[in-house]
């Protein structure tokens, strides 16, 4: 089973780390919008190509930190944290 990277952390670690991530959410959401935004534009004016795709892998990697977020959450619950 995959270890829990944030089991080492102290109850008031992990609730900073969650305070940080809302903020997160927010940079990545204007940032995926933005990227898929260059990528439709890029497919309208010239076709599909390599720079139409090549913001979308940015935007799996920002939609890849929303796992971390899942295990943040599940170890807050599992400790009874508010």
């Amino acid at each position: 089973m995959k270890e829990n990277k944030f089991a080492k952390f102290s109850d008031q670690e992990l609730l900073d780390k969650r305070k940080n991530l809302k903020n997160l959410f927010v940079i990545n959401a204007v940032l995926i919008g933005f990227l898929i935004g260059i990528s439709i534009y890029g497919a309208i004016k010239n076709g599909f190509g390599f720079f139409t795709f090549f913001p979308l892998i940015f935007v799996f990697l920002l939609i890849k930190t929303k796992t971390d977020s899942n295990e943040l959450e599940s170890e807050i619950k599992s400790r009874d944290l508010k």
